[in-house]
């Protein structure tokens, strides 16, 4: 999530109450998940397994809860409680607006576009043109939806990512500023789920189609022309490259990539990354013609527990 203006280390350190390492006039520019940081961007890190990593990210600017070395170029925001202040920069700078009608007039429909009946469109949503939103979906702030997309009853776009913290008092949720992006010739099914990333943007893809009942989560990035079928679950963070078919019931971890042209069978979890151009099947995932060889051999035991 960028700013709408550069702000100073100084700036961000007031609004979230805390000590700084670094030059008060030092720039920030926006603040961003670690897989999507960029120069200028703030990162927060709260565990010292991580601190590493953050250190030595994209990431200019640190939220960390511990005093460190400040490496050469960057910046450190000291804080108590990371998680909770990352929380308050992004009700600082996205917070939530309540709605009074169910087209806000923030909202931009573009030429041809069809919205039926119980729809909600929420505040600065942009959608283009010849696009059909059939009755009772509902499309979050922010969202942006190319040309030619069709819209199945019930759908929602944009929701909360599941991002908690356990804490001792039950489980703190990671605040969401980002959007879902929408690219054209998009159709989406029925009853579906598209949940917002957390600063950046989940996105589908160009051409790609989904059936009914897929949930896709936070910061999730799928490619152009993939085909989704029913009943598929893709985590937070998964890259799905161009062309991948994903067939009913797949369930997949999070922050892995699956290559483009991979075909995943029903009902396979896709537990790592995969390289595109082969055929998936099972849980853990492997090659199908391998998994069927597999399931084959099994049903010799008995047999072979006969002659032994």
């Amino acid at each position: 999530m960028k700013f709408t203006k550069p702000h100073t280390l100084q700036d961000i350190a007031e609004i979230i109450g805390c000590s700084f390492v670094g030059a008060s006039d030092f720039p920030v520019y926006g603040m961003n998940e670690i897989h999507v940081v960029t120069e200028g961007d703030i990162v927060f890190v709260d565990h010292p397994k991580y601190y590493e990593k953050a250190l030595q990210s994209a990431a200019t600017i640190v939220l960390i809860n511990k005093e460190v070395d400040c490496p050469e170029g960057k910046a450190l925001l000291i804080s108590d409680d990371p998680f909770r202040d990352f929380n308050k920069l992004t009700n600082h700078f996205k917070p939530f607006t309540a709605a009074n009608v169910s087209i806000s007039e923030s909202a931009t429909i573009g030429e041809g576009t069809i919205i039926q009946p119980n729809c909600f469109i929420g505040h600065n949503v942009t959608i283009g043109k010849n696009c059909i939103l059939h009755a009772n979906v509902t499309v979050y702030d922010n969202c942006m939806i190319g040309d030619n997309v069709i819209i199945q009853a019930g759908t929602i776009l944009g929701a909360d990512a599941f991002y908690y913290k356990k804490r001792e008092t039950g489980f703190d949720q990671l605040l969401s500023g980002g959007r879902v992006v929408i690219e054209n010739n998009v159709g989406i099914g029925a009853l579906c789920t598209i949940d917002k990333g957390v600063t950046g943007d989940t996105t589908i893809g160009e051409g790609t189609k989904i059936d009914n009942q897929v949930h896709v989560g936070h910061d999730t990035v799928i490619g152009k022309k993939c085909l989704i079928a029913a009943q598929t679950g893709i985590a937070g963070c998964v890259v799905i490259e161009d062309e991948v078919t994903l067939w009913g019931q797949v369930g997949t971890t999070s922050g892995i990539t699956i290559g483009r042209k991979a075909v995943v069978l029903g009902q396979t979890g896709v537990t790592k990354s995969v390289e595109g151009g082969k055929t998936y099947f099972g849980t853990p995932i492997e090659e199908s013609r391998e998994k069927l060889k597999q399931l084959a051999n099994i049903k010799r035991i008995p047999e072979l527990l006969k002659k032994s």
